[in-house]
C-alpha cells in the first residue's frame, strides 16, 4: 500500500531534506519514527531537495507499507519527532503514485526583515540595506522573468539538471506596510537548483543598482550567466505549496 503524508518542517536544524553522511536530515529523521511506530523498515521520498536550513510550510512524502497504518497514526508519530518537524495527514493513493514526478505546481516564498529581529533569526534574512531598495526596480526585476522558459543563469554550477526549462507561473514581490517586512513569490511546474536564491539575489542587486535590468535580460536572452551574482542566504526561504492532480 502506498500512502502520501502532508508535513511541514523548520529547517534550522537540519543539513536539508535529503539523507547525507555530513549530518541530520528530515528525511532520515521521518524514517526512523515511521519505522519504530509501524515496526517495518520505510524510507520515505520527498516532493523535493531542499537544502540546509530551507523551511516547508507545505512538504509532501510517499511510503510504501505492507501493513495497515496503526491506529491514530498521526499523533503518535507527532510525539515521537521533534518539534520542528509535524505531520498534518496521511492519504492513500494508488501504488503508482509518485509524490515528486507527479507534482504539477511548486511555490515558495522567501522572506526578508529590514530591521534585526531576534525572533526571526533563522526564519528570514535580515537585510541592513533594505530601505535604500528601488521597489519598483525590485519588481521589475521578478516580473521581467515571467517571459522566459530556460533559466541557465540561475542555476547553480555543476548541476545535473537534464533541461534548464521551467514554466514560471508567478513571480512577484509583496511589502507589509507597516511592518518592514519583504516577501518574494514564487510559483512554477518546477526549479533547478539553487535557482529561487539566486533570483532573489538578482532582484536585490538590481534593485541596488548593482545589475541592470538590461544586464538581467542580455543572460535571460543568451542564456548566460550574470557577471555579478548573488545567492541569498538559506534560512529565507520556504517551500510553501505543493499540488498534485489527485489531492
Amino acid at each position: 500500500m502506498r500512502y502520501f503524508a502532508e508535513l511541514s518542517f523548520n529547517g534550522t536544524n537540519y543539513v536539508g531534506w535529503q539523507k547525507q553522511p555530513t549530518g541530520t536530515s528530515v528525511q532520515a529523521t521521518i524514517d526512523e519514527a515511521l519505522s519504530t511506530i509501524q515496526r517495518e523498515k520505510i524510507e520515505v521520498m520527498g516532493c523535493g531537495r531542499t537544502d540546509a536550513r530551507v523551511h516547508a510550510t507545505q512538504f509532501f512524502i510517499h511510503f510504501d507499507t505492507e501493513k495497515p497504518l496503526i491506529d491514530n497514526l498521526k499523533n503518535r508519530i507527532n510525539k515521537f519527532l521533534p518539534k520542528d518537524i509535524a505531520i498534518r495527514r496521511f492519504i492513500s493513493v494508488e501504488e503508482n503514485a509518485h509524490v515528486r514526478y507527479h507534482a504539477t505546481n511548486r511555490a515558495y516564498e522567501y522572506h526578508i526583515e529590514f530591521y534585526k529581529n531576534p525572533l526571526k533569526t533563522d526564519t528570514a534574512f535580515f537585510y541592513p540595506f533594505a530601505h535604500q531598495m528601488d521597489m519598483k526596480l525590485l519588481q521589475e526585476a521578478a516580473t521581467l522573468l515571467i517571459d522566459y522558459d530556460e533559466f541557465f543563469p540561475f542555476c547553480k554550477s555543476h548541476s545535473s539538471a537534464k533541461t534548464m526549462c521551467c514554466d514560471i507561473r508567478e513571480c512577484r514581490w509583496t511589502i507589509e506596510e507597516g511592518v518592514d517586512h519583504l516577501v518574494f513569490h514564487i510559483a512554477a511546474d518546477r526549479f533547478l537548483r539553487g535557482m529561487v536564491r539566486m533570483i532573489v539575489g538578482m532582484c536585490i542587486n538590481v534593485a541596488t543598482h548593482k545589475v541592470s535590468l538590461k544586464e538581467v535580460k542580455e543572460a535571460m536572452d543568451n542564456q548566460l550567466r550574470l557577471e555579478r551574482s548573488y545567492a541569498v542566504p538559506a534560512h529565507g526561504l520556504y517551500l510553501t505549496k505543493v499540488a498534485y492532480p489527485f489531492i
